[in-house]
């Protein structure tokens, strides 16, 4: 299912405006369609506009019609800039469904459209007091309408599932719905190593049967001790690919795209744009930064763990880990100041420029890992998942861990209202309108 993804804030601001009045109501929505493969991933919406009581022919509590002109000059933005348009109404009334009189109206608008921005997508959204739903204008293909957040808000068009009864126990937590929401969801996971794994079998076993995966590397012997799901007989296998393997076996009928590549090349990074979650599980800066703007410009809401073992001939002197969502209304990465800007550097040069560049230093020494503590991290992010996707009762979105007490500790970032990647200023909803940070080839 295509996805019409904005900020939480601003859908909330779209249901309270149209729907404060007992007439009809319209708004025009901007962003900018994101796909591949002739297939839409998501529209990704930026700015709203809101029509004065001038700019409409006729408004009444059946019906709502804006002024041509309002529709050229949207038009005309359209052609110029790219953008996508989304054109809102309310039903102030329990009509949960586009009527007759929408189709007729959007066909006819949907032609006009085609011929003055080709190769554009645009959409219409319905807003009533119970529901907000979506299609690709002039047509009866539904997208999905996703407000991201620190929780997940909207209406997903798909239809309560059946449920599966060895997801009995957590149902009586989650209910009914909550399960066939985790059923519908599209999951990436970025790195299949020490984190990554262990949160692939939780979501597995939680009932999420649909992945993208995505490691560049293979098992190695010194991988062994702490990725699930890999034996001796997987060495020299791509790591996705026992991942997916691991999933099989927990889920017969998944389905799981693995794919061998890094989240540093740009063309790879941006099929993640085809996810409605996503783990960021990696262990280098760089990815890390590419995958923080990814979450803000896309809005894909993400999670990224990591931990940090410090030991040496005298012994452990601390062991930390942290579990953080990255999400609009939540600091980023470079608001917790979290990003090495020289590691950024390095991690995206080329092993050409890497050879050629006189301030790169050696190969540095393998970090230590433990499963244990892998695992305790990952925990922590798949019930911060859960939380933000189906609404479990657990309210921290960044949480630091220091296994010498045995503390955990929930924190807050704050968001700098001028950054480049989380604020309105920066990269926030702007989608393909700016390149990621990444290796453009």
């Amino acid at each position: 299912m295509s996805r019409l993804v904005l900020t939480a804030e601003l859908l909330s601001q779209v249901r309270a405006e149209l729907l404060a009045y007992q007439q009809e109501t319209c708004a025009i929505l901007w962003g900018r369609a994101v796909g591949g493969a002739g297939r839409l991933h998501r529209l990704v919406v930026r700015e709203a506009w809101w029509p004065s009581a001038e700019d409409y022919v006729e408004r009444s509590s059946i019906r709502a019609e804006l002024r041509p002109q309002v529709v050229a000059e949207a038009m005309q933005r359209a052609r110029r800039t790219g953008e996508s348009i989304v054109f809102v109404h309310s039903h102030p009334f329990a009509l949960n469904t586009f009527s007759e009189t929408d189709d007729s109206g959007e066909e006819r608008l949907a032609a006009f459209l085609a011929d003055r921005t080709p190769g554009v997508t645009h959409a219409s959204m319905l807003v009533t007091p119970t529901r907000t739903i979506a299609r690709v204008l002039g047509t009866h293909t539904a997208l999905d309408v996703v407000g991201v957040g620190p929780t997940m808000s909207g209406t997903r068009t798909d239809e309560a599932l059946a449920i599966d009864p060895r997801f009995d126990r957590q149902v009586r937590v989650c209910g009914a719905a909550g399960q066939s929401q985790l059923r519908s969801l599209r999951v990436g996971i970025v790195g299949l190593g020490g984190t990554g794994s262990v949160v692939l079998e939780q979501l597995a076993h939680l009932g999420v049967s649909r992945f993208l995966l995505l490691d560049p590397d293979v098992v190695e012997q010194t991988n062994l001790n702490r990725l699930v799901g890999a034996t001796t007989n997987d060495m020299g296998q791509p790591k996705v690919d026992v991942g997916a393997a691991l999933v099989r076996r927990i889920n017969p009928s998944a389905q799981v795209d693995a794919r061998r590549g890094s989240a540093l090349l740009a063309r790879t990074a941006e099929e993640l744009t085809d996810v409605d979650f996503m783990f960021g599980c990696t262990d280098t800066h760089g990815s890390r930064a590419v995958l923080n703007q990814l979450a803000y410009q896309y809005l894909v809401p993400m999670i990224d763990m990591g931990v940090v073992i410090a030991a040496s001939t005298r012994g452990v002197s601390h062991v930390i880990g942290r579990t953080q969502m990255l999400a609009p209304g939540i600091g980023c990465l470079l608001c917790g100041s979290l990003l090495n800007p020289e590691a950024v550097r390095v991690d995206l040069l080329t092993d050409f420029e890497r050879q050629r560049d006189p301030y790169v230093a050696g190969l540095s020494e393998p970090a230590p890992a433990v499963i244990s503590l892998n695992s305790t991290v990952a925990s922590f992010a798949v019930t911060m998942f859960l939380s933000a996707v189906i609404g479990i009762p657990s309210e921290p979105r960044l949480i630091n861990y220091d296994a010498m007490t045995g503390f955990s500790r929930p924190a807050v970032i704050g968001r700098h209202p001028t950054c480049i990647v989380c604020s309105g200023r920066g990269a926030l909803a702007r989608a393909s309108e700016w390149p990621l940070p990444a290796r453009q080839s």
